[in-house]
């Protein structure tokens, strides 16, 4: 039994402050790729339109 010791509930937040210490989380990690993925999305949306500004004479 001691070989599932790692199933039983209640160390969540021990092995959070212990062997996890220091690493991104997957939800911070999530949110991270989130972030980043919209701003490059909207400088590549911003790129475009201000060289269609530029082409066309403006």
């Amino acid at each position: 039994m001691k070989a599932l010791a790692w199933l039983l509930p209640g160390r969540d937040r021990e092995l959070a402050a212990t062997r996890y210490a220091g690493r991104e989380s997957a939800s911070d990690r999530a949110a991270r790729l989130r972030r980043e993925q919209h701003h490059r999305r909207g400088a590549t949306r911003a790129a475009r339109a201000g060289q269609a500004w530029a082409a066309n004479g403006q």
